[in-house]
């Protein structure tokens, strides 16, 4: 080997050390990035000796993040669905707490066992109307709180859907700069890490695949087989739900590219927890609460034997009398009879008398309120609701929302530990093919070595010639 050829080898050597240190000291800056996948130099020998650097390749193992991506994606639609149903939970009240729908019932039923046994109490009869009042709230109170709940999932579903395109145009454009300055030999793994970033972004939203394709771009598509990304990206729309009532009919749906999208398209991501919380979920509990309100109207209504027919009981629908075509949201209206409510130009010897009685009656007689707190004991089929087959009394009807509550959000919560600890495990995975620091220092010392080693044949080159210049 020539001087000449010695000396460009060992030139080459310098610049491949110097540019290896410098992809060292970039893993190791960014080895707590979770989108930073690890660098190496990659190196091949040149025809006329010495090294030449082919570019720098970043690591990943595709199979894993893709996995990690899914996991993420369940994390973050159990993780939406438990809040609902423990946030439901709270709202129903456990057994015992005061406040609590059970607890609301079996205050009534004894405030009516009470006054009968002492039915010329104006004070006990006060207790009656307080207890059945609260009951009532306390019936609205959580009606009002599903119905919010459904706001907040719309509220939502809309950043969601506004975050999942803003993300998605950018790996768009991000594809076709990669594209763009691959073409041209330029690192673009800095550019492939910021991608990154953005699809784990989008597979929380959206649970998702990433297909390789040539020139460096990527193509998504849902984990339910819709395009997100091929090229162009696609976009989602939905319009505003506006205010949600009780007695709202459906609601506008997701649309992907001005089309509605297929049941199951984007199912598994946090949107679709959204969704089904707004349209399914708390329709459903909406429901069952209702069946529970049908069910106290009723029971007062069929208890009153003094009652005209056609007019409400001591528990009305808005004031008016409750008719089963009209069920839906009855939660969200149900009130007490205003003639009864002292307040409201009432009586409240109609508790004692009965509501179609012309006058007080016997004080001393508390059938009418025996009858009362006997019909909330009873043991009836609801009418509605969808509840297990069985009868129930009305106290055993809330145990029984309360109950299939319970068991849907220790469910969510099983399977929110899972996501989490799936999810965990494989990113402690993909952690563990990135960046060793102690592995890293190891490379930047051979780094070190063979900078040194070039170096002293450069010395030498140069010694050599200055001797034969000598000559």
């Amino acid at each position: 080997m020539s001087l000449t050829q010695s000396l460009n080898a060992a030139v080459s050597g310098l610049t491949a050390a110097s540019r290896g240190a410098e992809v060292v000291a970039n893993n190791i800056a960014n080895k707590d990035l979770k989108s930073y996948g690890k660098r190496t130099l990659d190196l091949s020998t040149a025809v006329l000796g010495g090294v030449r650097i082919e570019g720098i390749l970043r690591q990943g193992n595709t199979v894993v993040i893709g996995e990690r991506r899914m996991a993420q994606a369940d994390l973050a639609a159990n993780s939406v669905l438990l809040g609902f149903h423990g946030a439901l939970e709270g709202w129903l009240g456990l057994p015992g707490d005061v406040g609590s729908l059970g607890n609301r019932i079996d205050r009534l039923e004894a405030a009516l066992t009470t006054a009968s046994a002492t039915p010329q109490s104006e004070a006990y009869l006060a207790t009656v109307l307080d207890t059945a009042q609260s009951l009532a709230g306390g019936l609205r109170q959580v009606s009002e709180q599903i119905q919010q709940a459904r706001q907040q999932a719309d509220s939502q579903i809309g950043s969601q859907v506004a975050e999942f395109n803003d993300a998605l145009s950018r790996v768009a454009e991000l594809n076709r700069t990669i594209v763009r300055m691959a073409a041209q030999g330029q690192d673009v793994s800095g550019l492939v890490d910021q991608r990154q970033a953005l699809v784990d972004q989008i597979a929380g939203i959206v649970p998702l695949r990433e297909i390789q394709r040539e020139g460096g771009q990527i193509v998504l598509y849902s984990a339910g087989g819709a395009t997100l990304l091929d090229g162009q990206p696609a976009v989602l729309s939905i319009q505003p739900a506006g205010v949600i009532r009780a007695e709202s009919g459906p609601l506008p749906g997701l649309m992907l590219n001005g089309q509605s999208v297929i049941s199951g398209a984007l199912d598994g991501g946090s949107l679709s927890a959204s969704l089904a919380i707004r349209d399914e979920i708390a329709p459903a509990a909406q429901t069952r609460l209702d069946a529970i309100a049908r069910n106290l109207i009723e029971r007062m209504e069929a208890a009153d034997s003094t009652r005209p027919s056609g007019s409400p009981g001591l528990f009305t629908d808005a004031g008016i009398n409750f008719t089963a075509s009209n069920k839906k949201g009855i939660a969200a209206r149900i009130s007490v009879n205003m003639l009864v409510d002292p307040a409201n130009g009432g009586d409240l010897w109609r508790l004692r008398a009965g509501l179609g009685a012309s006058g007080p009656g016997d004080v001393g007689n508390g059938a009418a309120l025996t009858q009362l707190a006997n019909v909330l004991s009873d043991l009836q089929t609801p009418a509605s609701g969808g509840f297990a087959p069985g009868q129930f009394s009305l106290s055993g009807l809330a145990g029984q929302l309360l109950s299939s509550t319970a068991t849907s959000r220790l469910s969510q919560q099983n399977a929110a530990s899972f996501a989490a600890s799936r999810t965990s495990a494989l990113e402690q995975f993909e952690a563990a093919a990135g960046v060793d620091s102690d592995h890293e220092l190891q490379i930047l010392l051979r780094i070190e070595t063979a900078y040194a080693a070039n170096a002293r044949v450069i010395t030498a080159v140069d010694h050599m010639l200055a001797t034969l210049l000598e000559i």
